[in-house]
């Protein structure tokens, strides 16, 4: 198998969800086999300051800088284990001595796989206003819609002040499902891009009859079957 590099922190909570998720994939064929795995945390607050000054250059430098630690450390491949810096893939990509899986290609692959045509991507205020889902997903004859200015204001403080924090209600999952709901109504969505790897912490199952796509678990799922290539 492969030695897995991961860059987290971002958030800490998905970070454990990752790893969770990872080794619960080898466990169930009743083993305890499980993959090396490396993680570099990152500071998650240092990250966002970046994305919000838009110092794209000043925020690749700084996760391929994490990502070469990972080389030294001897991995033999790295992935991001957020949506947001997604933002600069491609250049991170361009400098990282590491083979890279990328999160927006492997939900792109399952929401093809699942014959979707119009899907609503909810994530942080960065990922939806930048919606970098978008060019990769018109390539392959996918529609990428994001929420209202409103809504997204919505979705991003919920994002910043609970759940990040690890901070899950009832009230809040019922106020993202009211905006996907609204999502259905306007644009006539037929999936929803939980871009954000902390969605899935509360939006745990699919409504409303149209698949929740769990970026995480896509992620993951890229993450294992790449690991035991060898």
């Amino acid at each position: 198998m492969k030695l897995i590099g991961i860059i987290g922190g971002l958030g800490p909570e998905s970070t454990v969800d990752y790893y969770k998720s990872i080794i619960a994939s080898f466990r169930m064929e009743g083993s305890l086999t499980a993959p090396e795995i490396v993680i570099y945390s990152v500071d998650l607050e240092e990250v966002l300051a970046l994305v919000s000054r838009q110092e794209w250059g000043r925020l690749t430098c700084l996760l391929v800088a994490k990502i070469k630690a990972l080389h030294r450390a001897g991995v033999d491949f790295a992935v991001i284990s957020a949506n947001t810096p997604h933002i600069v893939f491609d250049e991170i990509q361009a400098n990282s001595p590491l083979p890279l899986l990328s999160i927006v290609s492997a939900t792109l692959d399952k929401t093809t796989e699942l014959g979707l045509k119009k899907v609503g991507l909810l994530g942080t205020r960065f990922t939806m206003e930048s919606n970098f889902f978008l060019p990769q997903f018109s390539a392959r004859g996918v529609s990428v819609v994001v929420p209202s200015a409103t809504d997204q204001d919505y979705i991003h403080d919920k994002l910043m002040t609970e759940i990040e924090l690890g901070i899950i209600t009832d009230e809040t999952r019922k106020g993202l499902l009211a905006v996907i709901a609204r999502m259905i109504a306007s644009d006539e969505i037929d999936g929803v891009i939980l871009g954000c790897t902390e969605l899935p912490l509360i939006l745990d199952k699919g409504d409303f009859g149209i698949p929740f796509l769990n970026t995480t678990a896509i992620h993951v799922e890229s993450i294992v079957n790449y690991c035991r290539q060898g």
